[in-house]
């Protein structure tokens, strides 16, 4: 990766052809590649630094969807910071500059946006901008099939996913939500492992909330067996794991195994 980048660095910055914005789009998209790496490794000073860098690149590409993507994918620097409000204006800012939803991809670009404009809104406990921007997601999401956009999966059933994660970061007196909605719906298989494995450890949080010890370590399982690099690294997973520990004893070879794969505390 480290040599792709500089490649297509050198060739985005040589260019004045009329190829100079498919490099650039190219190399956004490296970036991209490189950060979610680093940034699912807790490497957050570097992932900052490659989010800068796709916002340096994204101009060139002379694509305002393009654009969209980076701000989504910046706001992991605000969730890395705990720095929730300044999170949701930048969203917001985002949206307002974001093309009208007249294509499948421009629904799905700003309905992304909105998805992630909610989950920060309940970060920084601000309730009502969290429903406002989940009931936009909702709409949008119900004028597009379910498919990955621009890199970022986006549709009814990842809105449902994103109601759950919104029902966790809004607290213990929404928690009951996520639950009763694991209830009625599971993400269907044609979603990404990475959106099913998030759909279960946000379950997952919410079940210890709400005193369901053992639901919560199912679904933990579930996320693991789904996608087992992501919920190993995933922080919730070795907070709720650790948690789980000391206060279950029943099945406990079980869960220290779980605890020690995922290196909780």
């Amino acid at each position: 990766m480290p040599d792709l980048l500089a490649e297509l660095a050198r060739a985005a910055q040589m260019s004045r052809s009329a190829g100079s914005a498919e490099l650039a789009t190219l190399l956004v998209t490296a970036y991209r590649c490189a950060d979610s790496v680093a940034y699912k490794y807790g490497a957050h000073d570097l992932s900052a630094r490659l989010v800068e860098l796709m916002r340096w690149a994204a101009p060139g590409a002379e694509d305002p969807l393009l654009s969209a993507v980076v701000s989504y994918v910046r706001t992991e620097t605000f969730f890395a910071a705990r720095a929730h409000a300044p999170g949701l204006r930048a969203l917001e800012q985002a949206i307002d500059t974001c093309p009208g939803p007249v294509s499948p991809e421009t629904i799905a670009a700003r309905g992304a946006l909105h998805m992630r404009a909610a989950v920060i809104a309940g970060r920084a406990g601000c309730a009502d901008a969290a429903d406002a921007h989940l009931a936009e997601a909702c709409a949008l999401g119900d004028r597009v099939p379910e498919g990955v956009y621009q890199g970022t999966a986006f549709g009814p059933d990842s809105v449902r996913v994103h109601k759950v994660s919104v029902a966790v970061s809004l607290g213990d007196d929404r928690a009951q939500h996520a639950v009763d909605v694991a209830r009625e719906w599971n993400p269907p298989l044609g979603l990404p492992a990475e959106r099913r494995s998030g759909f279960y450890i946000e379950l997952a949080r919410a079940q210890l909330c709400c005193g369901l010890m053992d639901d919560s370590f199912q679904s933990l399982k579930a996320a693991r067996r789904i996608a087992p690099q992501h919920t190993r690294e995933h922080p919730w997973v070795r907070e709720d794991a650790a948690t789980l520990r000391r206060l279950k004893r029943a099945d406990f070879e079980t869960l220290t195994n779980f605890a020690e794969w995922c290196h909780a505390g």
